[in-house]
């Protein structure tokens, strides 16, 4: 028992630590302190020296504590080489688009509200007329993001009707969500038509009944199928829903709002070019290629968009006021194309150079291996990805470090060590070694640092 008498009570705890109440506050402090002195009498009746294990007690008070305090939702370095990776946030946001929503959180401001009439306004309106505008489409709406975007749609138009869709359109996005669950989900009935490979215009029009409510082509952003292909192009079903008195809804899933050929990318569609093709309504992302917070976008005739807008699930799935501000920010930096690539971090990162990265791979090899000295760093060329479903066949020739250490397992032990820095880095295992894509590191301290 005298071992156990060595321990403090909670209040005791509670009077020496009065710096760690200051920081963590009186409850938490409480909550671990009883938990630790548990562990301690565990220990004793193991055969732990009680005042030993008394002496450590506000040592590893203070431990616990601040491991608590610590979120896993802290900033990162992604050298993964996927610039839009969807586990590590995908977009970074514009300096502008920050800027914006910092406003936004530190004041009201007029989200639902005409300062013109003194009224209810609309919280849609402030970024409807900028997406009007880049895309030529008559109205605009917008949602959380593109799922919902879909989702929303579906069940306006499609809701106890049928919705007519290529098999080969039928895709998978992260995380298991299905196309044909959505459409589940949305209450339509989905109806099937071509092969895998093949879609002709015949299988639409056959497939028209007085059930059918909308068609729908989904871009199929995240795989390609090739070899003995064929698809009906956008316009051509346009000008079957057109006849058959149908919706036509095109989900170009990742959307993009501007020619990406003009900085060394593969062309995409872009939502201006669905536009002018006829699509009745277009959905696309916020938060991918268009480089902005999480968002879904739905353009097209406006007559659709109000009926969507009376959806009541239109509620559940609104934007925040921190986000319509980003958006808007983000939105305004496409009305000035020619500096798009300086002033949108995603396009920047993209629009990077090999030669330039693999002059930052040489400047930093040999500092990052006097800062891992038991670990051989080299540059190396590697390639990197858009990511988030973006031309997922194409990559982008980049630069980077090959770490590589003693043992098998020398490149697993090495990631999770820099998974456990202050500011984490994530880069990619490849050949034996640890692969770090310079492709998303703007500043060569930020890697310096976190190693430090």
């Amino acid at each position: 028992m005298s071992g156990f008498r060595a321990l403090p009570s909670v209040d005791q705890v509670l009077l020496a630590v009065p710096s760690l109440i200051d920081a963590h506050g009186r409850q938490a402090v409480t909550r671990t302190a009883r938990l630790r002195l548990d562990a301690a009498r565990a220990a004793i009746r193991d055969g732990a020296d009680g005042a030993a294990e008394a002496a450590r007690l506000p040592h590893l008070l203070a431990a616990d504590l601040a491991a608590a305090a610590v979120t896993q939702l802290r900033p990162i370095l992604n050298l993964t080489g996927t610039v839009l990776h969807t586990n590590l946030g995908r977009a970074i946001l514009a300096d502008e688009a920050i800027a914006a929503a910092s406003a936004a959180m530190a004041a009201p401001l007029a989200l639902e509200f005409d300062l013109t009439t003194g009224g209810r306004g609309q919280r849609d309106d402030h970024l409807r007329g900028l997406l009007c505008e880049l895309t030529g489409a008559e109205d605009a709406t917008i949602v959380n993001n593109n799922a919902a975007a879909v989702l929303i749609a579906l069940n306006t138009f499609g809701q106890d009707r049928d919705s007519i869709v290529s098999r080969g359109e039928l895709i998978e996005i992260g995380g298991a969500f299905r196309m044909p669950d959505i459409m589940a989900r949305a209450g339509t009935r989905l109806v099937e038509v071509g092969t895998t490979n093949r879609t002709h215009p015949r299988d639409y029009r056959d497939a028209i009944t007085d059930r059918t409510g909308l068609i729908l082509k989904v871009h199929t952003s995240n795989y390609r199928i090739e070899g003995f292909t064929a698809e009906v192009p956008a316009p051509d079903l346009a000008a079957i829903a057109r006849d058959a008195g149908v919706v036509m809804l095109n989900d170009l899933g990742a959307g993009s709002l501007v020619d990406l050929s003009r900085w060394g990318l593969r062309r995409e569609p872009t939502v201006a070019e669905a536009v002018a093709e006829g699509a009745d309504l277009i959905t696309f992302s916020g938060d991918k290629l268009l480089g902005g917070p999480q968002a879904g976008f739905i353009v097209g005739r406006r007559d659709l968009i109000a009926r969507i807008n009376k959806n009541p699930m239109k509620r559940a799935v609104r934007l925040d006021k921190i986000r319509i501000a980003a958006l808007q920010a983000t939105l305004r930096l496409y009305l000035d194309p020619d500096r798009l690539d300086q002033r949108l971090p995603v396009l920047r990162m993209l629009s990077r150079s090999q030669a330039d990265i693999a002059a930052q791979a040489a400047r930093l090899a040999p500092q990052v291996a006097a800062l891992l000295p038991d670990h051989r760093v080299v540059p190396t060329d590697c390639a990197s990805q858009i990511g988030s479903g973006s031309l997922p066949t194409d990559t982008i020739p980049s630069a980077g470090l090959r770490i590589s250490g003693a043992g098998g397992d020398a490149p697993d032990r090495l990631a999770a060590w820099l998974r456990d820095r202050p500011r984490p880095v994530i880069g990619h295992i490849r050949d034996g070694a640890l692969i770090l894509d310079l492709r998303c590191l703007d500043d060569d301290c930020d890697l310096l640092e976190a190693l430090t």
